[in-house]
């Protein structure tokens, strides 16, 4: 049976990198992990066969590689071994929007929300990990490939140093834009927090948040970051040395909305929902009908163990219809998934997005508002995949929403075996 390390000390809420953030927040409560209290790191690999990744490849100074490298040596024995795996699909699958410890079927948690199939039973698969949708009953079975819980090491076995180190890496790997990338994870992370505190109990917080290095961090060969935890998924893979995909990521948040933590007001959605919801405001009711979906969606089509499940037929309202104005809206909507990896990578994707949208299509079902449960937004390009849908909510009361974005190319580095 896994013991429970003592709580995080307050301190080690905030990531460091150099210098501790500026943040105004004092006397943050403790928060712990799941994690066994032996000197083993707790992550799983997908088999027991020897690794062959190493962490010590030529890798230009400051990149993404060179700061997993740096991460890597601050580790100990044990936690470099569970950090650092082979690249297989198998463990890049492995992400999921449930908190570890119901993904693994440990305690705590609420029941996930369920769903992805149309109210009418139109067949789509459910998120959440491989969760079915809840039965009559309430009750939930476990299927999916992220059964067996993330691969890696959570941040709740890692020290002051480690987390320094972590911080760098995560920094580099996501955006700088206000409100997204690297500042929207730290929000997340305080939105966990924040559920930990407020009924989630101890399968919430950011100590139950993994990392792992897929691959040999180099400027040669593939290799993939991963970190993720409750509603969230960095899922960077790199190839010779550039990003070749961003995606599957996962965003998704509990509490919507304004939450107060220790005296600060954070919200960590508003970037992404304001765009949406501003987008559709602008839609005539001609458009708007052309727009609207026929079922009603309770979840995401694309969610987690749904890989490379793409529709074959676009619905919805094709972009080249809409203005030139409109469709600079979607774009910066658009942009509010992109902009969460480091900017320049995040430029080139979107100008490749943006050369795409007069064959991509915009959708919805619900309510344009998205404020009310089951409201659900979908871009589909030859591309790009993003997907919005509001849920009930598990800890607290009002909904919440899960997104995704995909590439129907470049998902996990565009390797689909």
């Amino acid at each position: 049976m896994n013991e429970r390390k003592p709580p995080l000390a307050p301190s080690r809420r905030l990531f460091v990198a150099g210098t501790v953030a500026a943040v105004s927040v004092t006397a943050l409560a403790a928060c712990s992990d799941s994690s066994d209290s032996s000197d083993s790191a707790t992550g799983s690999t997908a088999s027991d066969a020897e690794v062959t990744a190493v962490a010590d490849g030529e890798a230009a100074e400051g990149s993404v590689a060179a700061l997993a490298q740096a991460f890597y040596n601050t580790l100990d024995e044990d936690q470099q071994a569970t950090v650092l795996l082979d690249y297989a699909l198998s463990d890049a699958e492995r992400w999921s929007n449930l908190p570890e410890g119901l993904l693994t079927g440990g305690a705590g948690g609420g029941m996930p929300s369920g769903g992805g199939m149309p109210s009418d039973g139109g067949g789509e698969m459910p998120s959440g990990g491989g969760m079915t949708a809840p039965s009559d009953a309430g009750g939930a079975t476990s299927t999916g490939s992220s059964s067996s819980g993330r691969p890696g090491i959570d941040l709740g076995q890692l020290d002051d140093d480690q987390l320094a180190a972590f911080d760098a890496l995560l920094k580099a790997a996501t955006g700088t834009t206000e409100g997204l990338g690297y500042d929207e994870i730290q929000t997340h992370l305080y939105a966990d927090d924040y559920l930990a505190e407020n009924g989630g109990g101890d399968t919430y917080g950011r100590g139950n948040f993994y990392v792992a290095i897929l691959g040999s961090p180099q400027d040669s060969g593939t290799w993939e970051f991963m970190f993720g935890g409750h509603h969230l998924a960095v899922s960077n893979t790199y190839v010779d040395g550039k990003l070749a995909g961003a995606t599957p990521s996962f965003r998704g948040i509990e509490p919507l909305g304004d939450f107060e933590l220790d005296g600060t007001t954070y919200n960590a959605f508003k970037t992404k929902t304001d765009a949406f919801t501003a987008l559709l405001a602008t839609l005539d009711d001609t458009q708007l009908a052309a727009a609207e979906l026929a079922d009603t969606y309770s979840d995401l089509v694309l969610g987690p163990g749904n890989d490379w499940a793409f529709p074959e037929t676009k619905e919805g309202l094709q972009v080249s219809e809409l203005s030139e104005d409109v469709q600079g809206l979607l774009l910066d909507a658009i942009a509010t998934y992109v902009d969460d990896v480091s900017d320049a990578e995040a430029a080139t994707i979107l100008s490749g997005y943006e050369s795409e949208l007069p064959d991509t299509y915009l959708a919805y079902s619900g309510t344009t508002a998205f404020t009310e449960k089951d409201d659900y937004i979908r871009v589909d390009g030859p591309s790009v995949w993003i997907e919005l849908s509001l849920q009930s909510g598990i800890v607290l009361s009002g909904n919440h929403p899960h997104t995704v974005w995909r590439d129907r190319t470049t998902d996990y580095g565009g390797t689909q075996s």
